[in-house]
């Protein structure tokens, strides 16, 4: 029987996590929430005078990881409930650069092993009111054995916001995926994506070695659970890609709905989103 812990920060944990990242220098941060594993806060920053800046802040233990917005082979999707929140008309939520890693029976799944920083941008309803933050979220961490986590997170951010915000926080939303057209140039980018046969060749620009270079792809619901792709090879600046076809809904078609491809090259990445061309 897996067991939920929600708690205060054991002294343990705290002096562990004091020294893997280093605190927010400005703005606001909730009281953390600390599941076995992990550990959660919120954080606030500037405000622009539409949106607020914000994000969810993850400390992992070492040795312990929690899964991406979709999990891969196997794992749990984090789940975002803001219904408590007071003077929020929607928040927005986005994604650093994950990583792929084993599961012990030959599958992958995707997240992050390392400490990790959601931003978010809040929209008020009124932007001359304060902002009552409050999130449940429900996802999951492993170590060895995954198991099912749960955060309660409350933050008071007034009116004017939090500014400046945090350099963590900036430095988070600085390293999210940079978003791109289908052929965009630059550096790093996805060329093409072609449905040839039963498998998705995608063929993409990259500056890294072999080493370090992924691809995620996504469909346009959570019913789709596409397989990860496989790395041909990467050969000067190219590297492709090939994906089964595999884990479309049934009635669905692969070859009439936009895709999302995430392509990791080091420290940078792009997120596409496209149909795939005939052959």
């Amino acid at each position: 029987m897996v067991l939920k812990l929600v708690s205060t920060i054991p002294l343990s944990l705290a002096a562990l996590l004091a020294g893997v990242a280093s605190p927010a220098h400005a703005g606001m941060e909730s009281d953390w929430s600390a599941p076995s594993g992990t550990a959660v806060r919120l954080l606030a920053g500037a405000s622009d005078g539409t949106t607020l800046a914000g994000g969810i802040e993850i400390r992992l233990a070492p040795g312990w990881k929690t899964y991406w917005r979709y999990p891969g082979d196997s794992g749990i999707p984090p789940r975002f409930d803001w219904s408590g929140s007071e003077n929020v008309g929607s928040v927005a939520l986005s994604w650093p650069a994950p990583q792929r890693f084993g599961d012990g029976d030959g599958n992958f799944s995707i997240g992050y092993k390392h400490d990790v920083i959601l931003p978010v941008r809040i929209a008020p309803k009124d932007a001359a009111q304060p902002v009552k933050l409050r999130l449940d979220l429900e996802f999951a961490v492993c170590e060895k054995i995954c198991q099912p986590a749960h955060a309660a997170l409350a933050l008071d951010v007034p009116a004017a916001g939090a500014a400046p915000s945090p350099d963590t926080l900036i430095a988070a939303e600085a390293a999210l995926p940079r978003r791109a057209a289908l052929g965009a140039s630059g550096a790093v980018g996805i060329d093409t994506v072609k449905l040839e046969s039963k498998a998705v060749r995608i063929e993409a620009r990259v500056a890294s070695a072999e080493k370090g270079v992924d691809l995620f792809v996504e469909g346009p619901t959570d019913g789709w659970a596409l397989p990860l792709p496989t790395l041909k090879h990467v050969k000067d600046g190219r590297a492709e890609f090939l994906m089964p076809v595999d884990g479309v809904p049934k009635g669905a078609s692969i070859a009439g709905v936009p895709l999302r491809f995430t392509l990791i090259d080091g420290n940078r990445a792009v997120e596409v989103e496209a149909p795939l061309s005939a052959p």
